[in-house]
């Protein structure tokens, strides 16, 4: 009969904790990934909430310049219309026709100036709502990036230590994490102490 030799006991278990290292190893550079596309994600609805911010500023502003002018072309109508009426009947016609042309070009231009202002408006309401999307995605990556971030650690301390509850901990924390990613992307719920 063959002679079996069996491994040491001691051997055994260096092997076991080897490939246990492996693996937290191999889990916690998918965590990293993870918190590297959370970290984009998060970076990004930061960039597009400022930048909304500011163009809706602008158009604010554009806004509030074409109320000035229409505020003053209404003031000039008032006015010239009054001037016709107080004395109309004694202007030369050259005169009259050049205020009732006045008239004219006023009201005009005060129409254009609202009509214009109503489109300044609904550009500025809709970036004030793109504004607000991205300002409700930025907690949900504010959170994974954290949970993802104490994931890495409880895994790297899981390796030092060989503790799989440990281990278990930081999936567990990744998991919350991409969850909290996936959503600050899609936004599928909302958690409401986050907004």
């Amino acid at each position: 009969m063959a002679e079996v030799e069996l491994p040491n006991a001691g051997e055994l278990e260096e092997i076991k904790g080897k490939s246990f290292t492996k693996r937290v190893a191999l889990t916690t550079a998918v965590f990293a990934v993870i918190l590297a596309i959370t970290s984009l994600g998060g970076n990004n609805a930061m960039k597009e909430m400022i930048l909304a911010q500011q163009q809706a500023s602008d158009q604010w502003a554009y806004y509030q310049a074409k109320v000035v002018r229409e505020h003053l072309y209404r003031s000039m109508t008032v006015r010239l219309e009054a001037d016709l009426l107080e004395r109309g009947g004694s202007m030369r016609p050259a005169v009259k026709e050049r205020f009732e042309s006045m008239l004219k070009h006023s009201a005009e231009e005060e129409v254009r100036y609202k009509a214009e202002k109503k489109k300044i408006e609904e550009e500025a309401k809709k970036l004030e709502h793109e504004r607000d999307v991205n300002r409700n995605k930025d907690p949900y990556f504010d959170y994974a990036e954290v949970l993802l971030q104490i994931a890495i650690v409880m895994a790297s301390i899981s390796i030092l230590s060989s503790s799989r509850p440990v281990f278990y901990f930081a999936i567990i924390a990744a998991i919350a994490g991409t969850v909290f990613s996936i959503n600050g992307y899609l936004m599928i719920f909302k958690v409401p102490f986050f907004h």
